[in-house]
């Protein structure tokens, strides 16, 4: 299948607009009081706005790296996992994918001391003792992020082979963390593809994110893959 057309700057332009109105009107939307999710009505609906502020956040922290304005980017992922870290407070039981969403937005952002804070949190609210693919997949990442890589091995290994979890994530996941970088390397190209051959994406962005993230832990343990696609900034 050939790969999908890359966006132009205009496009990525209007993608960044889009996702900054997005954030500015949840804030808008958004009751200063805590208290304000007692509502009877909708006892959870200042964790859901708090969690769709994180997806703005994030989604402009995206739409600024694939303009390749860094800094700014990280600035959209602090805030991203400051949302996702609040929301994470009345969330529902296993909510991961808030602790995976900070994490994700700091390692983005560059900032290695903040993802390793987030990791830390994730573990500490019970990620490594979840039931739930995602939630492994959480204490995976945040092992890697830790430099715990056989911890990081145990969790993968508890994923890779569901059928309720993309098996090449957790395989890529499992090779960072064994130091196997020809088995990353075509474990990571096999998450691009995914991507790639799909027709929707978080937050409405063509960008192979959860690639970005999976790219900037191997480099940061020196094995990122040589990749090249329309769904990934420009080198």
């Amino acid at each position: 299948m050939p790969k999908p057309e890359a966006s132009t700057k205009e496009d990525w332009e209007g993608h960044l607009a889009r996702e900054e109105a997005r954030y500015r009107d949840g804030q808008a939307r958004l009751h200063d009081d805590p208290a304000a999710e007692a509502d009877p009505r909708e006892p959870d609906s200042r964790q859901r706005q708090l969690t769709r502020l994180g997806n703005a956040a994030g989604g402009a922290g995206l739409s600024l790296l694939m303009l390749g304005r860094h800094d700014q980017a990280a600035d959209w992922f602090e805030r991203a996992a400051e949302r996702y870290r609040e929301s994470f407070q009345s969330a529902p039981p296993g909510s991961w994918g808030r602790p995976i969403g900070a994490m994700k937005a700091m390692i983005l952002a560059g900032d290695w001391a903040k993802a390793e804070e987030a990791a830390r949190w994730a573990l500490e609210a019970g990620a490594a003792e979840s039931d739930s693919p995602i939630g492994r997949y959480a204490a995976s990442l945040a092992s890697l992020v830790l430099g715990r890589p056989a911890e990081a091995r145990k969790h993968a290994d508890a994923v890779r082979t569901r059928e309720d979890f993309p098996n090449d994530v957790g395989d890529a996941l499992a090779f960072l963390a064994a130091e196997d970088v020809a088995g990353y390397e075509t474990a990571v190209e096999s998450v691009l593809e995914s991507f790639e051959t799909r027709d929707e994406y978080l937050e409405d962005l063509p960008i192979a994110d959860t690639v970005l993230v999976l790219q900037a832990v191997a480099e940061h343990r020196g094995m990122a893959a040589e990749l090249s696609s329309p769904l990934l900034p420009p080198a």
